[in-house]
C-alpha cells in the first residue's frame, strides 16, 4: 500500500540529502558569543523603548533581514553598533565569585530560593544581600570573617523557615546529604501547610507528581537524586506562592 499523501503539500518533496542539510542547519548549535549578542539586542530594544515597528525598521536597514535568527554574527554586531549609537550601553558582565566561601553561600542561597524563603535566588540578588551583610563591594573580595558573617545570616534565614542547620554529632562527610534531606523535609512541611499536597504525601511522591522525578527511596537517595527532588519541590513552592497559597 502506498503511503498516504499529505493533502497540504503543494510543492515538490525535498530530496533526502536536501532534507538532511536543512535539518543539520536547524540543529546547528548556537555559540555563546552569538547568544550573548542576541541577548544584548533584546535588552537594548527594551531599554531604548523601541516599539516593534521601529525595531523591525532598524533591523532591516542595518542587516537586510527581518529576523535576528536569519542574521549572521557580523550583521548582529552591526545592529548592536546602531543601537549603541542611539544610547544603548551594554552592562559589563561581572564574573561570579568562585572561592569556596562564595560557593557555600551560593549553595545556601539557591536552597533558600527552593524553600521559598527568598523571592529572588539569582546571583545578582545574592551579591546585593552579601553587600548589605558584609559591607563589601563584591563577594569575590570578601575575607574569611565577612564570609562567615554572610553564611551565618543565611543559616538564620533557613532556621526561621524550618530548615534545621545544626550539625552537632554529624560526620563532615555526611553533612551535605543530611542538610539536603532536611531541606526537603522543610519544603514538604511548607507544601502541606499550604494544602498543596496531601497530609499523607511523602517527598518521593511529590517529586514524581510535580516533575516526574523517580526515586526509589528517600533515605537511600543519592545527593544527585536529592537535588532533583529539592528542585521539583522548589518549583511546586513557587507555584503555590503564585497562586496565593503561600506567603
Amino acid at each position: 500500500m502506498s503511503a498516504a499523501r499529505n493533502p497540504f503539500r503543494t510543492g515538490p518533496r525535498l530530496s533526502d540529502s536536501a532534507r538532511a542539510e536543512l535539518v543539520g542547519k536547524r540543529a546547528a548549535p548556537v555559540s555563546a558569543h552569538r547568544r550573548s549578542m542576541i541577548g544584548k539586542v533584546h535588552v537594548a530594544k527594551r531599554e531604548l523603548g523601541l516599539i516593534e515597528d521601529d525595531y523591525r525598521s532598524i533591523l532591516l536597514a542595518e542587516t537586510g533581514q527581518i529576523s535576528l535568527t536569519t542574521c549572521s554574527d557580523a550583521q548582529i554586531a552591526k545592529l548592536l553598533d546602531r543601537l549603541k549609537s542611539q544610547g544603548f550601553t551594554p552592562k559589563k558582565a561581572v564574573r561570579a565569585a568562585d572561592h569556596p566561601g562564595a560557593g557555600k553561600a551560593r549553595a545556601l542561597w539557591i536552597s533558600l530560593g527552593q524553600l521559598g524563603a527568598i523571592e529572588n535566588a539569582s546571583e545578582q540578588a545574592l551579591e546585593a544581600f552579601a553587600r548589605r551583610q558584609m559591607g563589601c563591594d563584591r563577594l569575590q573580595f570578601a575575607n574569611q570573617r565577612q564570609i562567615y558573617k554572610l553564611v551565618e545570616a543565611l543559616k538564620a534565614i533557613a532556621e526561621r523557615h524550618g530548615w534545621d542547620q545544626k550539625l552537632d554529632g554529624i560526620a563532615t562527610a555526611a553533612a551535605v546529604v543530611v542538610l539536603k534531606r532536611r531541606l526537603i523535609d522543610a519544603q514538604m512541611t511548607r507544601l502541606r501547610d499550604a494544602d498543596w499536597v496531601g497530609a499523607d504525601w511523602c517527598a518521593v511522591r511529590a517529586a514524581r507528581a510535580f516533575a516526574g522525578v523517580e526515586v526509589q527511596s528517600f533515605l537511600g537517595a543519592t545527593l544527585t537524586e536529592l537535588d532533583s527532588i529539592a528542585q521539583a519541590l522548589g518549583t511546586a513552592i513557587a507555584d503555590a506562592r503564585k497562586a496565593g497559597a503561600l506567603k
